[in-house]
């Protein structure tokens, strides 16, 4: 099973740089993305559409803003769409969509293509940001509870640790590499039990998703690992391969694919 999860920063933008011409190549089973920037009724052409996936959009109410999708090989049993009761502040901005599959052997598979809300704009984005965390907790914690394996894709908007981003020690103090964000992911990796795939296969350094506009950031690899598959225990064992793909560009992140027996 390919899963491939990429933040394209505007899904019509990504269309003309060549994002779905490359995604035909891939033979992925599910595909997560975020930033669509786009209502569903602006996403005439087929390619919006691709051959042989079954399509799903989240917007958000306002135009030109995140928006989330799934595009799935296998009909999923179910599309949840929104986070519900609690997040009624964070569905009107279209982070948060799942698609439930019975697998091969009987057992149940979530994918999930999640958009978390930016800090960087101002401080009032932080706090909110910040509320969606601890929110987003209790969610992650019933997610254990149920039996079923989950894949939890996206752009968490937050690097781990000190291998996750080129300058550790100057962004101490900027959204995304905030001591209460990064200890946050410890306890989504420590108590609350999720596993990031990607690092399951690879521990190298200078592997980042993300590049600022700013400066020779691409150029120069000065980037931040913020994209993430994160699943549940019982699927660790599964992964087999990961990688992130940079051979051409389509956003200011570049799509993660994780490979699952």
């Amino acid at each position: 099973m390919r899963i491939i999860t990429a933040n394209v920063n505007g899904i019509r933008a990504a269309e003309r740089k060549g994002f779905f011409t490359w995604l035909k190549k891939q033979d992925a089973d599910v595909v997560c993305i975020q930033e669509t920037k786009a209502q569903e009724h602006q996403l005439e052409a087929a390619d919006f559409y691709p051959a042989g996936y079954h399509c799903y959009y989240v917007d958000a109410e306002k135009k030109g803003y995140s928006g989330v999708a799934i595009y799935a090989r296998q009909k999923p049993d179910r599309i949840i769409r929104g986070l519900g009761e609690g997040f009624e502040d964070m569905d009107a901005e279209g982070r948060f969509i799942q698609a439930d599959f019975t697998r091969e052997d009987g057992s149940k598979l979530s994918v999930v293509s999640l958009y978390l809300p930016s800090g960087s704009s101002k401080e009032e984005r932080q706090q909110i940001k910040f509320s969606f965390m601890d929110r987003f907790t209790d969610r992650l914690k019933a997610m254990r509870r149920q039996r079923r394996e989950f894949v939890l894709c996206g752009d968490w908007n937050i690097v781990h640790k000190e291998i996750d981003i080129k300058n550790w020690k100057s962004n101490q103090k900027n959204s995304g590499c905030l001591p209460e964000e990064r200890a946050w992911l410890d306890k989504v990796f420590g108590s609350l039990g999720f596993v990031d795939a990607f690092r399951v296969v690879n521990q190298q350094a200078g592997q980042y998703t993300w590049w600022s506009n700013r400066g020779q950031a691409w150029a120069n690899n000065v980037g931040w690992r913020i994209d993430y598959q994160i699943v549940t225990p019982a699927l660790r064992d599964m992964i087999k391969g990961a990688s992130i793909y940079k051979n051409e560009r389509f956003s200011d992140h570049a799509p993660l694919i994780i490979d699952y027996a």
